[in-house]
């Protein structure tokens, strides 16, 4: 069994072994890079293994512990094997972090076809329960542990874009509260998260394609912020690492919205 290098004083996760979701890449792979600083384990799942395979070299190169497994998560037969696998190769599970989610189509409800609605359900919230399913008996065996569901400011409000992503984004929610409630008493901590307009490479990439390029989208899109400016992976990681660290230990069935107070105008 590897075990993590990490010794600063200031490890919140030390000696835990975390499942991160989607880590190939943007908050993903913020989150797996800050739980191995802080003393983690970390099993990355992805669909790409080039992605995921980086996200490892990032990890060893600081001189932490990761390893890569290729998941499919809307698949239930890969994400019980991987996650049994992961049990096998660090001796336990303490953390998953549900993060691998697409957005979709951007289309209204009358134009919505069962195949597009599905392919988002598939990976949003199918993703979602799969991995709980498959994490939840190695959590109970190891007396508790924290889950994070990365939701969104979409899922707690409404806009004029992005339907599925939106319903998909409401059920992670309400998922989220539920297995808090049922699993509380195996003190599994469930949480989620609901990040607002983060700057990974693809937002990056897609605003620089409008008008005025990345830094007229920074202006315009800052504004609707109350804080004046967009988030960074790290800032959603960070939230991510307090929730399943031992000091949210009486913090269950949240949802935490990192926003920059888009949501509270």
């Amino acid at each position: 069994m590897s075990v993590n290098a990490t010794q600063a004083a200031d490890a919140r996760v030390a000696g835990k072994v975390a499942i991160v979701t989607g880590a190939g890449a943007g908050i993903g792979r913020e989150t797996a890079l800050v739980l191995a600083r802080h003393g983690a384990n970390v099993a990355i799942f992805d669909l790409t293994e080039a992605d995921g395979q980086e996200t490892v070299r990032l990890i060893e190169a600081e001189g932490n512990v990761a390893r890569f497994w290729k998941v499919n998560v809307a698949v239930e037969s890969e994400v019980k094997a991987a996650t049994d696998a992961v049990v096998t190769a660090f001796g336990k599970l303490d953390i998953l972090v549900n993060n691998a989610g697409v957005t979709g189509v951007d289309k209204p409800t009358h134009e919505i076809t069962e195949a597009e609605w599905d392919a988002v359900f598939a990976v949003d919230v199918k993703g979602v329960f799969f991995s709980t399913k498959h994490a939840v008996p190695h959590l109970q065996k190891n007396g508790g542990g924290a889950i994070v569901n990365l939701s969104s400011i979409y899922g707690l409000i409404g806009s004029h874009e992005l339907t599925p992503y939106h319903a998909a984004k409401g059920a992670v929610t309400l998922m989220s509260k539920q297995d808090a409630v049922v699993y509380g008493r195996d003190n599994i901590r469930v949480n989620s998260v609901h990040p607002g307009t983060i700057l990974t490479p693809l937002v990056k990439e897609l605003g620089s394609r409008g008008e005025g390029g990345l830094e007229a989208y920074l202006k315009l899109m800052g504004a609707k912020h109350p804080i004046g400016h967009l988030g960074e992976p790290i800032d959603v990681a960070n939230a991510i690492l307090f929730l399943v660290s031992d000091e949210a230990r009486f913090i269950t069935g949240a949802a935490l919205t990192v926003d920059g107070g888009y949501t509270a105008v």
